[in-house]
């Protein structure tokens, strides 16, 4: 497990330091899979007790309290790992959903220390005031309140200092257990787990991205430009690096706050009504949608407007997918299975030779249980609980931003039920829906399609009489020739010339050595050289000189 010189002492505590975590709370049997053991020289009482004596928990309870004390990187990987029901059993995901990303501050000296290293400037010049205890304190950054000299509010989001190196670190264990996990579980061969991990480090890495946050932020004021509805906080660019945020600060009453947003008034039928219609504009217009819709990233503001916050995971649903997403929800509503798997396949979700009869039976009993109900009374939770245990059933390999899409939506849902109990979402999609339907069958930029196609026709037809008849003089003089060039049949044709050459020189070899198995008896050898001996080694040296370069030959041609 542990291999290669690159590993660092770093490493080698941090091995450690996991496996003492994982067996404490009786999660021995993964330390045993990847062979921890035997290079880290764990005190054989402390094996001995996770054997003996697990914690009165359930596994995923284990599994959940562990990823939380192990840290950023695996309390991000088991978040990852809740919206993947296609690897992670329905027991697991419904612990890991739990998983919680608050923990202590950092003292305020070693921020202050990001901050003035990022801005090159001290605290006191940059900011007016800035407050030293945060608002709030993630694993991977905590933000700080300030005001600018210009007396704009804002927020000030820092990264915790060193806290990319002790994810590159885990990362780099992550990828060694991915690997050495692949050739032993014959489950983790049909999902291609080191891929997992590479793009679940790919993902960790642009979260702690921050330029490209606020860059997120920007795409998604710019697409609710005309839905005044929303409002995105502005990012103070000459303020903002890799590691430092500083963005404009929002005030307003928390989204699921219900008693507060009754005190102040606001509609929250209305609020629910306009939640939904920002996602589902992200989803089917836009393609990229805010992955972290939880109520602290939301607030309402004085007019119902809701204020978004923290766009450092977003979702990207592009226009291929968006279309067999379509695809698919048409089956759904034609209650046909068969139709359902078909999409499935083109869109890679399912093997070919999956069971088809057992996905479909299992997929006609789920849709059943939905047969005749009114929209508003499904739930995209309860939908997707249900689908969870067929996913990962039958292996499939749907695309990561589903899963997280799923989660998004059914986080909305929630918290438009808590702020309307009647609250239909469905109902949201359909206008969409159909808009999107429509656009799938004309184009969406179908005014500048017919524009080029037009062009296109009248060069076509402009030279098309110049050349049809050219072509047909041809043809009348019996001038009119078909070319075919196969490419690549040359190399082919190269290679058969050569193995056809060896397989001569083979039989002329083997000529050669019969002829002078019948030739040596007829000379004595043992007399004074002559020409006969002169010719008999002679020939042996040829023949053997010939094997030799045969052999050769087909040695380089293997390499």
């Amino acid at each position: 497990m542990i291999r290669g010189p690159q590993r660092t002492v770093r490493h080698l505590r941090r091995y450690r330091e996991i496996a003492h975590v994982l067996i404490g709370h009786g999660l021995g049997e993964l330390v045993d899979l990847v062979e921890l053991q035997p290079h880290l020289g764990l005190p054989r009482r402390l094996v001995r007790r996770w054997r003996e004596e697990a914690p009165p928990l359930s596994p995923p309870e284990r599994l959940r309290l562990a990823l939380e004390e192990l840290g950023p990187t695996f309390i991000k990987l088991g978040q990852v790992l809740s919206t993947r029901p296609d690897l992670v059993p329905p027991a697991y995901i419904a612990e890991l959903t739990k998983l919680q990303d608050a923990v202590p501050p950092d003292p305020w000296a070693p921020i202050q220390q990001q901050i003035e290293a990022e801005l090159g400037g001290a605290t006191a010049e940059l900011f007016v005031t800035i407050d030293h205890n945060p608002i709030a304190a993630a694993s991977l950054a905590q933000v700080h309140g300030a005001i600018l000299h210009d007396g704009a509010e804002v927020v000030v989001k820092v990264q915790r200092p060193g806290i990319e190196e002790t994810i590159e670190v885990d990362l780099e264990i992550l990828q060694d257990a991915a690997e050495l996990l692949e050739g032993r579980v014959s489950l983790v061969r049909l999902y291609d787990l080191p891929e997992i991990v590479r793009g679940f480090a790919a993902t960790l890495r642009t979260e702690l991205d921050f330029f490209r946050e606020g860059h997120n932020a920007d795409r998604f004021r710019e697409s609710f430009a005309e839905e005044p509805y929303l409002y995105v906080p502005e990012i103070h660019w000459d303020l903002t690096t890799c590691r430092v945020l500083v963005m404009e600060r929002i005030r307003g009453i928390k989204i699921d706050d219900v008693k507060g947003l009754e005190r102040a008034g606001y509609d929250r039928r209305r609020v629910a009504a306009l939640a939904a219609r920002m996602v589902v504009k992200e989803v089917l217009e836009d393609g990229f949608f805010h992955a972290d819709p939880h109520p602290g990233n939301f607030f309402v503001m004085p007019g119902e407007v809701i204020g978004a916050m923290d766009f450092g995971m977003v979702g990207r649903i592009g226009g291929r997918l968006r279309a067999d997403l379509t695809r698919l929800y048409v089956a759904v509503v034609r209650m046909d299975e068969r139709s359902m798997v078909d999409q499935l396949i083109r869109m890679g979700a399912i093997v070919e030779d999956v069971d088809r009869r057992a996905l479909e039976t299992d997929l006609a009993v789920l849709m059943d249980r939905y047969y005749g109900l009114p929209l508003k009374a499904i739930r995209a939770r309860q939908v997707m609980q249900e689908v969870r245990p067929i996913a990962f059933r039958h292996h499939m390999r749907l695309p990561s931003q589903l899963w997280l899409l799923g989660k998004t939506l059914a986080m909305v849902e929630g918290v438009g039920l808590k702020l309307d109990p009647d609250f239909d979402f469905f109902a949201f999609s359909r206008p969409y829906l159909r808009r999107f339907l429509l656009q799938m069958v004309v184009g969406q930029d179908r005014g500048a399609r017919l524009i080029q196609t037009g062009g296109d026709w009248s060069h076509f037809l402009t030279v098309l009489p110049r050349i049809g008849s050219h072509l047909l003089a041809q043809a009348e003089r019996g001038d009119l020739r078909l070319s075919l060039e196969h490419r690549g049949l040359g190399r082919a044709l190269d290679r058969l010339d050569r193995t056809a050459n060896r397989i001569s020189v083979s039989v002329l070899l083997a000529a050669l050595i019969v002829g002078l198995a019948l030739v040596i008896p007829a000379f004595d050898l043992t007399e004074e050289i002559g020409l006969g001996t002169v010719l008999v080694v002679a020939g042996f040296v040829g023949v053997s000189l010939l094997g030799l370069w045969l052999i050769f030959s087909i040695w380089r041609s293997r390499r």
